[in-house]
């Protein structure tokens, strides 16, 4: 038995460290995926205004659980405080596995995201994987006394404080850099436009089209092959999915650059020639105070006649950040402002500014706004 439970502890606890560590390259990534869980229970009516303030936290919630998963896969394979560490699992995998059936089940969520956006699992596969951790868990802690610690309770203390501090820090480096390793469709080398484009072989979702008409207050509904005469007044129109397709969403979906006056631009800007750079400010109000970096490469770009375009949801703090702060031969210069779906600016742009270099349509290189400096505009 001995075996067997040290078996499942150090499966356990590097499977957790492991998804710990996955998502701590993009905390951000769980962020925007805790926001989706707290929009579709607030949807739903589940404590509306308890989900839409856990919404605003989002990210704070991602940081703490991130930690903790790495803390307690840590703790769990050196051994101490086997008994809390093994209620901790237990609780964790208990939790997890309760998210993990809503998304299989309700349908409202595709993934958990519970290895990022590296490594991607179907709900089922998820769900299967939190059944089989659930077990184990409930295994070690009805025989948690029989894991042995690894080293004195002071080295197994420094352990555990060591691997949650490093976590905070990897976190806390990624977010103001970017995500260590990009597993998302915006990077380096990626043809944007490319990848906004359907799948090949991609199989369109089936729908069934019937029409409503009303004739002596008497409304009958018709198929398109067999409408009626024009005795029959339309009423309206109904679409019914029949079958769903396969492979049918681009890579890079919803992303569309915007004028002020609403027109889309996104193939104009990405079918240029020649080198340009697209400033993603995703949030102005968090940029630190005193920051002027991304400022000063804006005037620059415009000052040597490199094309530079400022992409954000949040068009009036930006313009106010940004505008006429190029100024050649005593005029201000009007720089190209530009309007873009927040879900796709959020996958654009994981740091809070986010600088792109680019060729066309293909993204040459990025940077958070902590690496500025390396930009050399």
């Amino acid at each position: 038995m001995k075996t067997i439970v040290n078996i499942a502890r150090y499966l356990c606890g590097a499977l957790f460290v492991f998804s710990g560590l996955v998502k701590a390259i993009d905390p951000r990534g769980l962020a925007y995926k805790m926001q989706e869980f707290f929009e579709a229970w607030a949807q739903s009516g589940f404590m509306k205004g308890m989900m839409e303030q856990f919404g605003h936290y989002a990210l704070a919630f991602s940081i703490l659980m991130i930690t903790l998963e790495v803390a307690v896969g840590v703790a769990l394979i050196v051994g101490w405080k086997k008994k809390l560490v093994t209620w901790l699992l237990f609780l964790l995998i208990l939790f997890f596995t309760f998210l993990t059936s809503y998304v299989l089940f309700s349908g409202k969520i595709k993934a958990c995201g519970c290895f990022g956006d590296c490594i991607p699992l179907s709900p089922l596969q998820t769900f299967t994987k939190d059944i089989v951790l659930l077990i184990l868990a409930i295994m070690l802690l009805w025989k948690y006394r029989l894991i042995e610690p690894l080293a004195k309770p002071a080295i197994l203390l420094s352990i555990v404080l060591m691997a949650t501090v490093g976590a905070l820090a990897l976190q806390w480096y990624v977010l103001g850099h970017l995500p260590l390793k990009d597993c998302l469709p915006f990077k380096k080398g990626n043809n944007i436009l490319e990848l906004r484009k359907m799948p090949a072989g991609a199989i369109p979702d089936e729908y069934a089209i019937s029409f409503i008409y009303q004739k002596d207050n008497v409304k009958k509904e018709f198929t398109a092959e067999a409408l009626p005469d024009s005795s029959w007044e339309f009423v309206d129109r109904n679409q019914k999915l029949v079958k769903a397709g396969k492979n049918n969403t681009p890579l890079i979906n919803d992303f569309t650059l915007t004028t002020e006056s609403g027109e889309d631009s996104t193939e104009a800007i990405l079918s240029q020639k020649g080198s340009y750079f697209i400033l993603f400010v995703r949030d102005v109000t968090t940029i630190p105070s005193g920051f002027r970096k991304d400022q000063e490469m804006v005037n620059n770009a415009i000052v040597k006649n490199i094309p530079i375009y400022i992409v954000t949801g949040q068009r009036a703090m930006a313009t106010k950040r940004y505008g006429e702060i190029a100024i050649i031969n005593g005029k201000p210069i009007a720089i190209p402002m530009l309007n873009c779906d927040a879900t796709a600016l959020k996958t654009a742009a994981r740091a809070d500014i986010t600088l792109y270099k680019m060729n066309g349509p293909v993204v040459v290189n990025k940077w958070g706004w902590k690496d500025f400096d390396l930009v050399g505009l």
